[in-house]
């Protein structure tokens, strides 16, 4: 049986609208052609040449790319900042503990002290205790300090080549791929053409 027109009509004009959205921002897009080959370069070299688990890395990669190449370096910044921070924070506690597990919690609570009084980087500060519960939890795989001391080293250099990857890979797309930086949203305008200021939009707004 088929279809009324108006149904065509409403299905053709609603792909249109999907393209039409598709095509006017493609940072998306953009976003998943960087992941894809930086995963598919840290997976190639962890996983097949170095016989390690990726995911650390990948995990990192993805945290640190962005579409914008400036805001890639920001995070990236950030990021490896943060995750010396909790690195450091994490060996210093296999050092000390071992295989203890009272570790884990203990290195977290001084890493989010260190972040929030000390160092002080708001842009991605959670990535110190996380990457020190990293560094911990490959410590805690093994029974020793010493074992889990170079463990934990591993997973710190795990992580850090994750960053470099994941910015390196996003400098690389941008640079063949450029996108334009997004335009900052313009307020409305009166009918007249003249700009409405922020305050004279919240007056107009009706009181509930």
């Amino acid at each position: 049986m088929p279809l009324p027109s108006a149904i065509k009509d409403g299905g053709r004009a609603a792909a249109m609208k999907a393209v039409q959205r598709v095509q006017g921002d493609m940072h998306g897009i953009h976003y998943a052609v960087s992941i894809f080959f930086a995963t598919a370069i840290l997976w190639i070299i962890v996983h097949r040449m170095a016989k390690g688990n990726p995911i650390w890395a990948i995990s990192s990669m993805v945290a640190t790319s962005d579409p914008l190449m400036k805001q890639a370096v920001l995070f990236l910044r950030s990021r490896i900042i943060n995750t010396l921070v909790g690195c450091a924070v994490g060996l210093f506690f296999i050092a000390l503990g071992g295989e203890r597990l009272i570790m884990l919690p203990l290195a977290m609570a001084v890493t989010v002290l260190l972040s929030s009084y000390v160092v002080r980087i708001q842009t991605m500060w959670r990535q110190a205790p996380i990457s020190a519960a990293f560094v911990i939890s490959a410590g805690l795989e093994y029974h020793s300090r010493k074992h889990g001391f170079i463990a934990g080293v591993g997973r710190m250099n795990e992580v850090l080549f994750g960053c470099l990857v994941g910015v390196a890979v996003a400098w690389l797309v941008s640079v063949l791929w450029p996108l334009p930086d997004p335009q900052p949203a313009q307020p409305p305008t009166t009918a007249d053409g003249s700009q409405v200021t922020q305050s004279a939009a919240e007056s107009a707004k009706p009181i509930s």
